[in-house]
């Protein structure tokens, strides 16, 4: 039962014989870690703008009209984000040859991707209502 559970392998062809190429695919996961987190911050920092702007500017409904246009802008940031870590998951996985990250995977992209399909049907919702395609 306890070499069910532990299935974890020594190494692979890449770790015994490239392991530069592993280092670098670890690298390039970083960066495209990095790169999600900036485009959040991105997201994040023309989300604060725009609702500042309109709720300085507009009042009444066009208020509510501006607000939503930016909270799809700020779901588009937040949709391409979460693919860019899905992306670096899957590279950390591969290169990782155990099982346990392999389900910790498997968990991180059905939660990611519920959270970006019912993030994606707001934003479908929000365009309906004010009328854009």
């Amino acid at each position: 039962m306890e070499n069910l559970i532990k299935l974890e392998t020594e190494g692979g062809v890449m770790h015994d014989f490239l392991p530069w190429l592993i280092e670098g695919f670890e690298i390039l996961a970083a960066v495209i870690d990095i790169a999600a987190i900036i485009l959040l911050l991105i997201g994040a920092a023309r989300f604060l703008t725009g609702v500042t702007i309109a709720e300085i500017a507009k009042k009444g409904a066009e208020r509510v009209r501006r607000t939503n246009r930016e909270r799809i802008e700020l779901g588009r940031y937040i949709l391409a984000g979460l693919e860019l870590f899905i992306v670096s998951d899957v590279i950390h996985t591969a290169i990782s040859l155990r099982f346990a990250d392999l389900l910790f995977l498997l968990m991180l992209v059905i939660i990611r991707s519920i959270t970006s399909f019912f993030l994606d049907r707001e934003l479908e919702q929000l365009k309906k209502e004010l009328g854009d395609d």
